[in-house]
């Protein structure tokens, strides 16, 4: 699982974490949290909270470290996707490279080895293009977005229990593609917004 971050060249993006760009606009109180579950992505706990107009409720939550999506292409202007049979949606679904940070791994760290776990190349040069919450609503999992260039063949084992066919496609039809409805992978869908600009400006996308 482990791989070290080699000689890629990492750029950062101007945006923030939530905790340095955060805005509390109403007072909810946590009067208790307890685990009710763990498991071996993440943890649920459960949260009794006092809501702003005085009534408690309970809430689950979702605890997840956090996870990086990347948006690999090669010099010939293809962009890297995985497709894959997710088991909860009970469908195949074409997918960008993406995975959940191990513990105490960053999230750079994180997608050096996915890229190379998930399509069997490296990336020589890193670009965060992007961040979100995933599913703010019952989720803490954070999202991380990359741009990936500089592709060599370089390839880590993938984890047992993922079967993935590795595709490529040209940059202007994946963007058609996620137009259309073909890709319905919300993570992708984002990801593919947020690197276009950069797309553009390598010239393998029209503004």
């Amino acid at each position: 699982m482990g791989a070290g971050s080699g000689d890629a060249v990492v750029t950062p993006c101007p945006q923030y974490h939530p905790s340095l760009n955060q805005r509390v606009t109403m007072a909810f109180e946590t009067i208790s949290s307890e685990t009710s579950y763990q498991g071996k992505v993440f943890d649920v706990r459960r949260d009794q909270i006092r809501l702003p107009n005085g009534k408690s409720v309970s809430l689950d939550i979702v605890e997840h470290p956090g996870a990086v999506t990347l948006v690999p292409i090669d010099e010939q202007g293809q962009v890297w996707f995985v497709r894959q049979y997710r088991y909860a949606a009970q469908v195949e679904l074409l997918e960008l490279p993406a995975g959940s940070l191990d513990k105490g791994e960053s999230p750079q760290a994180c997608a050096l080895r996915e890229v190379r776990e998930e399509i069997g190349m490296a990336a020589g040069q890193l670009q965060k293009v992007g961040e979100f919450f995933l599913a703010p609503g019952y989720s803490t999992e954070y999202m991380y977005v990359y741009l990936a260039t500089n592709l060599r063949p370089d390839p880590l084992e993938a984890d047992a229990d993922e079967f993935l066919t590795v595709e490529s496609v040209p940059a202007d039809q994946a963007y058609k593609m996620a137009e259309s409805g073909q890709i319905q992978d919300g993570k992708t869908l984002a990801a593919l917004y947020l690197a276009r600009p950069g797309l553009v400006k390598m010239g393998v996308l029209q503004g």
